[in-house]
């Protein structure tokens, strides 16, 4: 996708995967709104690549509406969303350390702000002709992350929400795709950055991971969810289907598509 004259959103927009995607894709063209918490750090990347800073709580529905708004009446439409912000859980599922309000935050940057966000782009997107949703979920979307239940919980939401909302929008000229990376070297793990370099364990870059995101806007998918890791070539996961339903002795035919659109039951 050439991105020279494109308006491309980006929440997360002040500090790791959002800032580096901002600068790369501000370098070729794109006209960059930013949304952050953090009002220092996003109004000066946005005065520095002569984009929008939106102050706002991405888990906040109005944030979300609030950012459209502004997007489209600073530079006239919307053609990409990238939905990357997000914070880790830090906290187990199950025991006395469990706090309601941690949770609560957590599942409201990292899986309700991509709800959110989606619903509130996909209307600006119909009106500039299509375009494109790239949310972050994580490689804690495709396997288990027993360390951190809580945030395991909410990747694996994003994923099935993307590949869910993107098989409905593409009709829409619209794709809706995710990115899933591994442990990178950002903000979110300054924490723990030294057992990963003491234990010799690799760390994706920004870089590596706003690579990926090019790939996914060339790529003219939707619905995908692309595994990042060092060292290798990111690529969408390939999820199996699970068995289907037997009649008899004969594997019974797939719902109908209303069906399975109405469909609310398990």
């Amino acid at each position: 996708m050439d991105v020279a004259g494109k308006t491309v959103l980006i929440t997360g927009g002040a500090s790791g995967f959002g800032a580096t995607a901002a600068r790369r894709l501000a370098t070729q063209g794109a006209q960059v709104a930013l949304v952050d918490r953090s009002a220092d750090a996003v109004t000066a990347l946005a005065e520095e690549l002569g984009g929008l800073a939106v102050v706002g709580d991405v888990s906040d529905p109005d944030t979300a509406s609030r950012m459209v708004a502004e997007t489209e009446e600073r530079f006239g439409r919307l053609d990409v969303a990238f939905l990357n912000a997000g914070v880790i859980g830090g906290q187990s599922a199950c025991d006395d350390t469990f706090d309601l309000a941690r949770y609560r935050a957590v599942v409201g940057v990292n899986l309700d702000a991509v709800v959110f966000g989606t619903c509130a782009v996909v209307p600006a997107l119909r009106r500039a002709g299509g375009g494109q949703v790239v949310a972050t979920a994580s490689l804690a979307g495709l396997v288990a992350i027993p360390g951190d239940p809580v945030y395991t919980l909410t990747k694996h939401a994003v994923v099935g929400y993307v590949r869910s909302v993107g098989a409905q929008l593409a009709g829409d000229g619209i794709a809706v795709n995710a990115i899933c990376p591994g442990f990178a070297d950002t903000p979110l793990i300054a924490g723990q950055r030294s057992a990963f370099t003491d234990a010799g364990f690799p760390l994706l870059t920004a870089d590596d991971v706003v690579d990926t995101v090019e790939a996914v806007l060339a790529s003219g998918q939707s619905a995908q969810c692309w595994y990042i890791q060092p060292g290798r070539t990111s690529e969408p996961f390939r999820f199996r289907n699970v068995p289907g339903p037997r009649a008899g002795a004969t594997t019974a035919a797939a719902p109908p598509d209303d069906v399975m659109r109405s469909a609310h039951g398990g």
